[in-house]
């Protein structure tokens, strides 16, 4: 089972310092955007991971294609991708050795989750951060 409990997820964010956000977007409307930009503001570093935009800029911060195309390595990946699309994602995750794996708001994948799991990841899952730091008081990198 996810790591979606209160204490669980204010550690989480609490400890978290570089997130690479797979499905990044260069449209501001679009809520990896603003996702991504609030993260931004508190504090962490975020590194945009979209295979279409791969080598453009979002944000200020260089586009990559993958998780293993990143230049260093990343304490959290967020993902904004439909479920379907998320089982290679987490097989790249699991192969990186990223610590935890967010799965946000309405991108469920029980079985996914549980294989990240059962390789030493820690998963939260139907959960969004920009929601989560304000509701649970976490000091972010900033200590905001």
């Amino acid at each position: 089972m996810p790591s979606n409990s209160p204490d669980q997820i204010r550690d989480l964010l609490a400890s978290v310092r570089t997130i690479a956000l797979v499905g990044a977007s260069e449209k501001t409307n679009r809520p990896s955007h603003e996702v991504m930009e609030f993260l931004q503001h508190r504090g962490y570093r975020v590194i945009p991971v979209n295979p279409r935009l791969a080598g453009k800029q979002v944000l200020g911060e260089t586009v990559y294609a993958d998780l293993a195309s990143l230049p260093e390595p990343v304490d959290m990946a967020e993902l904004f991708l439909a479920p379907e699309r998320t089982d290679a994602v987490i097989d790249q995750a699991i192969a990186e050795n990223i610590p935890v794996l967010w799965l946000q708001i309405g991108v469920i994948n029980e079985v996914g989750a549980a294989r990240a799991e059962t390789a030493g990841l820690k998963v939260v899952m139907d959960r969004c951060p920009k929601q989560e730091i304000p509701r649970l008081g976490i000091s972010t990198p900033l200590g905001t």
